[in-house]
């Protein structure tokens, strides 16, 4: 059973994002950046299931510049098989993600598709939706256990009510939750063995996927201060404020 797993090069999550002076978009000169944490565990979860004798091959994709090279190696090291990086310097949105992804499955068929719920530099929660959708696949969002049997995928989400869980038939698109797994530490010597294994790379062309933007970014800005907070010496007065000055009683 094969395995595709997408992984994005974003900001790292610990630098704090700049938004450039023309406040046409955010500032990434000069900036680590690294794996999107949540495809970071939809790596790991793979990983896990080749571990545990359920999937044969993992395969790890990634659409952007050159650079994006380095993430795909970061999934070899923490355990995929080979990548497949789609190169262009495009500014990509969901539903061109979606296409592109949907592109590639179609020529490495695999039976079970892995991404992040989310991108942290977009936060659109989108893409997996979109894929499965273009695939005609069954999904499961927003995973928090995945257990795979034979040509069904069980798979337990966060919903606003607690856990549901869904059998899916294969193939599946399922994306990852941050409690699904906890990533592993990338040893040195899987770091070095990562550059022997096969990186294949394709252009939007060999895929013949039409990526025109569907929106158009007005501006980028920063989000306004929030006030500071104040103490109450009592509940009364917390009763007035709220009445009085908040006005949400």
């Amino acid at each position: 059973m094969k395995a595709l797993v997408a992984v994005k090069r974003v900001v790292d999550y610990n630098v704090k994002v700049r938004v450039k002076a023309d406040g046409s978009d955010v500032d990434i000169d000069n900036v680590k950046m690294s794996m999107n944490p949540f495809d970071e565990v939809a790596v790991e979860e793979a990983v896990r299931l080749k571990e545990a004798g359920k999937i044969s091959e993992i395969v790890a994709v990634s659409l952007g510049g050159k650079k994006s090279e380095e993430t795909l190696r970061t999934a070899l090291a923490m355990g995929a098989d080979r990548a497949v990086h789609v190169e262009t310097d495009a500014k990509l949105e969901p539903l061109a993600v979606a296409k592109l992804l949907k592109a590639v499955a179609d020529k490495e068929v695999p039976q079970l598709l892995l991404l992040g719920k989310q991108a942290i530099d977009d936060d659109a929660n989108q893409t997996a939706q979109m894929l499965a959708a273009l695939l005609g696949a069954a999904q499961g969002t927003f995973a928090c256990k995945v257990v795979l049997e034979n040509d069904e995928v069980l798979v337990t989400r966060e919903v606003d009510g607690g856990e549901e869980t869904l059998a899916l038939k294969l193939p599946a698109v399922i994306s990852a939750d941050l409690r699904l797994n906890e990533p592993r530490f990338v040893k040195l010597p899987n770091i070095m063995a990562a550059k022997k294994k096969p990186l294949e790379k394709t252009t939007l062309a060999d895929l013949g996927v039409d990526i025109s933007p569907k929106t158009n970014v007005v501006k980028v800005a920063e989000p306004k201060p929030r006030q500071a907070g104040i103490k109450v010496g009592s509940v009364a007065e917390l009763v007035e404020k709220l009445k009085n000055e908040a006005k949400v009683i």
